[in-house]
This record gives C-alpha cells, structure tokens and sequence, in this order.
C-alpha cells in the first residue's frame, strides 16, 4: 500500500478531504476514505447488490455474477491501478465499492423502463439514485441521514460513468 506522502502531487490526500456534509470528529486509526469504505460495505444497500443479478454466462453453470461479486472484482482491479499510479487506493476502492448501489433489479433493461415511466418527475438515473441512497436513505446513524461520506467519495460515486443529467437530490437538510 501507497503512504499518503507517497501519493502522487495530484492524487486525493485524505488529509486533505473536502469533509463530510456534516461535521464528525476524526477517527484515531482511520483515514476518512477509510471510513467512507467501511460505512458503504456496512450499509444494507451495499449487501443487497447480492440479490441483483449482474450477469448470466450460460457456461459457468450457476456460477453467476451478482453485483456484489461484480463490485468487489471491481474494488480489487482500482486498488490495483491506483497503486501502479500512485494514486489514493482507499478512494478509489470506497468508490468502486458504491458504483452500482443505484441500480435497479433487471439491469439496465430495468432502469430504462423505470426511466421511461419516470419521466414526469425528472426521469430515473442510477447515478443520481446512488447518491440518494449514500445521502438520505441509508439510516445507520442517529445523527444526520445517510452515510454522510466525504465530499470526494460523493462526487467520484454520482460521476463514476459521466455527469448526472438530473438533479440528484433535493437534500433535505
């Protein structure tokens, strides 16, 4: 693992972070990308990936990907390339981590029906319903909604395939 002072002049430094939407003391042990990342594998949206189908291969018997399976693969080859970059791992894994929790079941088959049915009230984008559930609809924490995650960790997750065409949220604060 790459030490912070090791991290390349334009990678993200946690001790640098933009901070969280509300204000919390700093861990002892841990860096707030850190934090991010064990808030997002603790969190019921990310252990509900395994009940999402992600694809079939019809010559892996039963062997299939469910986006959890898919969402650690994906954690494992950003550690890796950020490592080769000297590039913040615990970000980018922490991002990769919550890629899909906006998902919809049936893929995007279904987030295109939803969006389609949707487009009265602005339309559906996984990007945008990430968001949602990492900011207000995760209630682990007594103290504010959502995971309250670092500003890094909510733009990289609400960006991870191209800008959100929506507004995401109108967060209730």
């Amino acid at each position: 693992m790459i030490s912070d002072s090791q991290l390349a002049p334009y990678a993200s430094d946690p001790m640098k972070s933009r901070g969280r939407l509300f204000d919390e003391p700093e861990a002892k042990t841990r860096t707030a990308f850190q934090r991010d990342r064990d808030r997002i594998i603790h969190s019921a949206a990310f252990r509900r990936l395994q009940y999402k189908t992600q694809v079939f291969v019809y010559h892996e018997g039963d062997h299939y990907r469910t986006r959890l399976t898919h969402s650690l693969e994906v954690a494992q080859i950003a550690r890796s390339i950020c490592r080769a970059l000297n590039l913040n791992e615990d970000l980018a894994e922490a991002l990769a981590l919550a890629h899909d929790l906006g998902h919809t079941p049936f893929g995007h088959a279904g987030e295109e029906v939803l969006d389609r049915l949707m487009q009265p009230y602005g339309g559906f984008d996984h990007n945008a319903q990430a968001l949602r559930v990492i900011t207000l609809l995760e209630h682990r924490y007594a103290e504010f909604p959502g995971l309250n995650l670092t500003w890094e960790t909510l733009e990289g997750t609400v960006k991870h395939n191209g800008p959100v065409l929506s507004d995401p949220l109108p967060l209730a604060t």
